[in-house]
């Protein structure tokens, strides 16, 4: 190839010393991200290997002789140094390294070529200033290599058989060159400038080849994308006064500033792998510079930062620098409040840094994963954190377990109130059944254990006792491990990472508290999970589900109100559901204290509190229980439907909340209390649902001389009453949307069989990009909320307005619920860190 005189000029016009594209107005699409790298660093003032750019389109341009050495003039003279034997006098010299890159990120890049400009005219020279041969002709072997196959068209079956007789690079080099002199009928150049016209073919060659073409078509990258040239000085001196290494600024684990890394000796091998090399600290001159550098860095990339660099006569130059992907929760929450502790930053940008995703692995228990798992199942991730215990596959066996101070994990096809006393015993929970708002998925998300739901592929055998998955069968007491954050489940034991919240989350959440709108709360109904979503930081309670009160060693007294057979026996079960509650209720606001706190009236659907074994007390009562069968219970008598049929229930959970409140208010504890009434369709409901919550109030006040402040408020949950929001506030004097019920009610999906049935097959083909139950739909169920929102601010212009359904934990729904202009979110305890951080985001995002 021959080129003009102003085509070499041009050439020498396009070439860009490292530092010199900035100046010029270069970017990635010119320069390659390599290229804008160097710039990037020189201009931070750190010390970088001398070098240029070819730009993307003129690589071919190195074949050319005259062009290749004037490229190598340009880096001799950036380097002061010079290539042998030319410049042996100097005892300062060097060799050539080629790399490239891309204008976008690319993993798929031919590998770089070292030692470019080596020969048998200069070999024994260079080994005499190094002192040691294998590393250079290690590198010098991958060179030809390299260069045979791409740019020689040497047979790569001959180059494997020359690999397998040869071992020993020494060996190798010269049965390389004696091959290509064979093979092309001419010796391998000696020229520098020749040898780097062949390296450039090489690489161009390995682009675009079909290889390189299934990578750019597997990485989406246009077929046509070109790469920049890169040639770096490579500088030679002692073997023991130099070296190469990387080094990354903070200790991934614990997120400290810590910087660390690994150092060779000897010269930069091409292979990617060079071995364990020395400790850091090892370095001829000291590692003071990378300190610098990464106080450099750090504030620059506003990211960990991660270096390769080399190290020749006790000086460190660098390679390339740039932030380390993926280093983890800790390692980002600590930089970023150091950063902004240091003023690098605003607090704002440092609570930009933390994704709200990402910080579910602080807070919650981790697999620690070898990559040897024998994966038995996977299923939704219903439930974040991780556990290993013994599998039960009842309700019984588990407590029983649990009793003897062994880690279970309850495993069922699903559950219901019946297993909670099991589900809280239990450290995680695995059903084959249900979905992300099914009733396993919300009470462990409530109590914070692990679960995995819709574990479709598990086969639960109650005679034999087994659970078998993909061919694996796992015997009741066998261990299994699960992973609520994937839904992966194992079988066996996996070492677990605790959770290790950082007293820079703390820092950092705190920032974040100060830049968001939107209030949190949580959905809590016990005094237990009060005091951990307190403690987490949530400003109140949005949803105390009455109905949970009821589980456990309670279900039977719910159990005798909605089996009652006669109205003595009816009102018996209403004054023990009565004083159970008020105990309830006075324990759970003393936690409360002076926070709000919405007290949802019972909710659940009746076959909820049946017996879950089918026995009843006698034949009478078993035909009561059949009476009360529906064909789909969700939608049937619940809510305040089965108040206006029960008119007894509504009063009766009123009245015992208003007391409770009086005891509270003795011992100095104000709540400020919100009454809702659920599953609202009509507005006339609602008035008589609030007439009997008044009538409660009433009576409270008449017996104990006090007048409980309350609101009184209706939740928001099927499309009808998003549709009469406006209607609704005539009485409302708040709004709770339940975004839970009315996805599934906007969808028409069965909230506990779709995620089972079809949701898989939706999301594979395009059809959903999310699960409508964890990421609220904006289009249809987010449209809904906001023209209610709008409605009832119109109607009642102080009506208050939150979201209790999960979605109030989750990003993505916190982000479009802030921009509405709701009032706070709802969700359940551990994801309250979650939902402060999300909505910070969302504050920012909106540029408020």
């Amino acid at each position: 190839m021959t080129l003009s005189d102003n085509s070499v000029h041009s050439f020498t016009r396009a070439a860009v010393p490292y530092g010199q594209g900035r100046a010029r107005g270069l970017g990635a699409d010119v320069l390659g991200v390599h290229g804008v790298e160097m710039d990037n660093l020189v201009a931070l003032g750190l010390p970088v290997v001398p070098g240029l750019t070819v730009p993307i389109g003129s690589g071919s341009g190195l074949e050319n002789r005259e062009t290749a050495n004037i490229a190598i003039d340009l880096v001799e003279k950036l380097a002061v140094r010079g290539i042998w034997p030319a410049t042996r006098t100097e005892r300062r010299p060097m060799l050539m390294h080629l790399r490239c890159s891309a204008p976008v990120p690319v993993s798929a890049l031919p590998p770089a070529i070292s030692v470019i400009g080596l020969s048998n005219r200069n070999i024994d020279a260079l080994v005499e200033v190094i002192g040691r041969d294998r590393d250079i002709y290690d590198s010098w072997a991958a060179n030809l290599r390299f260069v045979a196959e791409g740019a020689l068209d040497i047979d790569v079956d001959d180059l494997d058989d020359l690999d397998d007789d040869h071992p020993d690079s020494r060996a190798r080099v010269p049965a390389l060159l004696q091959l290509i002199e064979e093979t092309t009928g001419a010796p391998y150049p000696a020229d520098p400038a020749e040898q780097l016209g062949l390296a450039a073919k090489a690489m161009l060659a390995r682009w675009a080849s079909p290889r390189g073409q299934r990578a750019r078509k597997a990485l989406s990258l246009p077929d046509d994308l070109g790469i920049a040239l890169h040639v770096r000085a490579l500088r030679l001196g002692s073997w023991n006064e130099s070296g190469y290494g990387s080094a990354i600024s903070r200790d991934l684990e614990t997120g400290k500033y810590a910087p660390h890394g690994v150092f060779h000796l000897g010269v930069r091998r091409t292979d990617p792998n060079p071995g364990p090399g020395e400790p850091l600290g090892q370095v001829p001159g000291g590692v003071t510079i990378l300190d610098q550098i990464f106080a450099t860095l750090e504030p620059h990339l506003r990211g960990v930062a991660e270096v390769e660099f080399e190290v020749r006569d006790r000086q460190l130059a660098l390679l390339s620098a740039g932030a380390r992907e993926h280093p983890g929760p800790r390692a980002v929450t600590n930089l970023a409040v150091d950063l902004a502790g240091n003023h690098s930053i605003e607090r704002s940008e440092a609570v930009r840094m933390l994704e709200p995703d990402l910080m579910q692995d602080l807070l919650h228990a981790q697999l620690k994963l070898s990559g040897n798992e024998q994966l038995l199942a996977q299923g939704l991730p219903a439930s974040p954190g991780a556990a290993i215990g013994e599998v039960a596959l009842s309700s019984e066996r588990a407590l029983q377990l649990a009793g003897q101070g062994r880690d279970v994990i309850l495993v069922a096809s699903e559950t219901s109130p019946a297993d909670v006393p099991a589900l809280l015993a239990a450290t995680a929970v695995v059903t084959s059944n249900g979905g992300l708002a099914s009733h396993a998925a919300v009470v462990a998300r409530g109590a914070g254990r692990p679960a995995v739901c819709g574990a479709t592929s598990l086969r639960i055998d109650l005679t034999a006792r087994t659970v078998t998955a993909n061919g694996v069968t796992m015997s009741e007491g066998d261990v299994v491990s699960v992973n609520g954050r994937t839904g992966d489940i194992y079988a066996g034991a996996v070492m677990i990472r605790p959770a290790e919240p950082s007293p820079e989350l703390e820092v950092l959440l705190g920032w974040a508290d100060e830049i968001r709108e939107l209030g949190i709360r949580t959905n809590a109904d016990n005094a237990e999970d009060a005091a951990t979503a307190f403690r987490l930081g949530a400003e109140g309670i949005g949803l105390c589900r009455t109905e949970h009160q009821f589980m456990g060693d309670q279900l039977p007294l719910v159990q005798r109100l909605v089996l009652a057979e006669s109205e003595a026996e009816e009102i018996e079960a209403i004054a023990a559901l009565t004083t159970a509650q008020q105990s309830d209720f006075t324990d759970l606001l003393r936690v409360v204290g002076d926070r709000p706190i919405t007290v949802r009236l019972l909710d659940a659907p009746l076959h909820e509190f049946l017996p879950a074994d089918g026995q009843y007390r006698d034949a009478a009562q078993a035909e009561r229980a059949a009476e009360t069968h529906e064909s789909n219970p969700m939608l049937g008598l619940r809510g305040v439907r089965f108040a206006m049929v029960q008119q007894r229930l509504y009063p009766a959970q009123a009245e015992a909340l208003f007391r409770a409140w009086v005891t509270v208010n003795a011992e100095g504890i104000s709540p400020i209390l919100e009454v809702m009434i659920p599953l609202i369709s009509l507005p006339g409901e609602l008035s008589k649902a609030i007439t009997q919550v008044d009538s409660a109030a009433a009576t409270v006040a008449a017996d104990t001389g006090v007048k409980v402040p309350y609101l009184v408020g209706s939740m928001v949950e099927t499309p009808r009453a998003a549709l009469l929001a406006a209607s609704l506030t005539a009485d409302a004097e708040f709004l709770s949307f339940g975004t839970n019920d009315l996805t599934q009610l906007t969808y028409g999906f069965s909230r506990d069989d779709v995620e089972k049935t079809m949701l898989a097959h939706y999301l594979d083909h395009g059809l959903l990009t999310d699960s409508p139950f964890a990421v609220l739909d904006p289009d249809g169920v987010g449209a809904l909320v906001a023209m209610a929102a709008e409605r009832a601010r119109e109607a009642r212009p102080s009506v208050k307005l939150g979201v209790c359904g999960e979605h109030g934990g989750d990003p993505a729904s916190i982000s479009f619920l802030n921009s509405i202009g709701l009032d706070y979110v709802s969700c359940s305890p551990r994801r309250v860190p979650v939902a402060r951080l999300a909505a910070a985001h969302a504050t920012l995002e909106s540029g408020r």
